[in-house]
């Protein structure tokens, strides 16, 4: 996985100018889509025309991952033995609601020999809410992805752009994601030239403890990057912290103090990973 998840961008894999499209685009991972954005007759064409594209390569830095079909469908596992085939490092399963469908998953990719490869599980109905901690502890597994438009459809919620109803099954996928050590994305927001509103949501969801969002158009980006990117303000305070605990380690303190505040282990840890993020995000601008 990648140093930082802030923006995922599904593209539609029948789509050839829009999978060329994403190499230039500023997004952490680009997620090419062979379930939800085509359509049936279409299912074969676009899935030797991703295979195409994922050997051409030219991605530089981003998390390249694959959306297949699940498995029970006609398509799944055909997708699933073409991307094995590729350089794709992740593939990501549509509306996981067991530890057995990430089994079967698994043990496909092991007999293609594909080992390396890991899992995106999406997270889209009570089925799947109600089993996520088991899921989320799956080995192969490397982040959740909310599926907020079907979820809110299968548990019959009315249009809110505050989604409380939503609420506890975001912070219960967020929990079983920091239980597991895995990342936490959420959903998709569909109105695309809603600046304000994707900002909210995408304030709303940082602050439920999500890393990063699920995209559906390359206009959604900046925004999204922004929100859940570290400042320039944070980037400097946290090489402040580092300096100020080295320095006082290196002298042999007990303690480390920086601004009136006391710094812990778990202050020094968050620098450092916010660090590390900032430096992922300095090489995805350069490529």
């Amino acid at each position: 996985m990648t140093a930082v998840l802030r923006s995922a961008l599904y593209m539609p894999a029948a789509n050839q100018r829009a999978m060329d499209k994403a190499r230039e685009l500023p997004v952490d991972a680009v997620v090419f889509d062979l379930e939800d954005a085509v359509a049936p007759e279409k299912k074969a064409e676009a899935r030797e025309q991703l295979v195409a594209q994922l050997h051409a390569g030219g991605y530089g830095p981003r998390q390249l991952v694959a959306r297949c079909n699940a498995l029970a469908t006609p398509w799944g596992e055909a997708d699933i033995r073409a991307l094995a085939a590729t350089p794709v490092s992740t593939l990501c399963l549509p509306k996981v609601e067991s530890v057995e469908q990430l089994h079967a998953v698994s043990a496909l990719l092991e007999e293609l020999q594909r080992p390396d490869m890991a899992l995106w599980a999406m997270i889209e109905t009570p089925a799947g809410v109600a089993n996520v901690e088991a899921i989320a502890a799956y080995g192969r597994l490397t982040a959740l992805l909310m599926g907020t438009t079907d979820l809110a459809y299968e548990l019959r919620l009315p249009t809110d752009p505050d989604r409380r109803g939503l609420q506890y099954a975001l912070g219960r996928c967020v929990m079983a994601a920091r239980l597991a050590g895995v990342a936490a994305l959420d959903g998709v927001y569909l109105e695309i030239k809603n600046e304000e509103g994707l900002r909210a949501v995408c304030e709303q969801g940082r602050a439920l403890g999500f890393d990063g969002k699920t995209l559906i158009h390359p206009g959604q980006i900046a925004v999204t990057n922004a929100v859940f990117g570290p400042s320039e303000e944070a980037v400097a305070h946290a090489q402040r912290l580092l300096d100020c605990w080295d320095q006082a380690t290196a002298e042999g303190k007990g303690v480390a103090v920086l601004d009136g505040k006391l710094i812990e282990t778990m202050h020094v840890d968050e620098a450092r990973r916010l660090i590390e993020a900032a430096a992922h995000i300095a090489d995805l601008e350069k490529a």
